[in-house]
């Protein structure tokens, strides 16, 4: 249910604040490397494994992440869709959308924490997610905002 973004956080706490692996400011960018990289998002894990053991680190987190989703996603896989008219399974889809929202909110607030290292990119995020929340502008445009405003030194 919302794949490695919704248990980021949950990950952030283990890798900065119980462990204390990675700052905050690690572990953003590592999210940022992540995502700009071509490849599924569950990359996160296999550099946060990189990070703290070296390439047996990256093997071991990346099978441990994907392995038990992928036998849980073909076991209920094949009774969801066994079930595909059944009323319960509308009113289980319909429940587990705002609850993969939340935790993708809530991925996303963890990291802003992360990157607001000064006052003018707090300032920026702050923006860009009101923006984002309450208008239908492509949030590419927040980036190329974001990037500029970088270029310029300005955040």
């Amino acid at each position: 249910v919302g794949g490695d973004n919704a248990v980021l956080p949950e990950m952030h706490r283990q890798v900065v604040d119980v462990a204390g692996w990675m700052t905050n400011e690690q572990f953003a960018q590592t999210f940022a490397i992540a995502q700009a990289v071509p490849g599924p998002n569950v990359l996160i894990v296999t550099l946060i494994g990189w990070h703290v053991a070296g390439p047996a680190g990256a093997l071991v987190t990346t099978l441990a992440m994907c392995g038990p989703t992928c036998v849980l996603a073909y076991v209920v896989g094949g009774i969801w869709h066994r079930f595909r008219y059944a009323k319960w399974r509308r009113a289980i889809q319909g429940g587990l959308v705002p609850l993969t929202i939340g935790l993708i909110a809530a991925s996303g607030f963890l990291l802003a924490q992360g990157a607001a290292r000064s006052l003018p990119t707090a300032l920026y995020i702050t923006l860009t997610a009101l923006v984002l929340l309450f208008t239908r502008i492509s949030p590419l445009w927040m980036l190329f905002g974001g990037g500029l405003l970088g270029l310029l030194r300005l955040i």
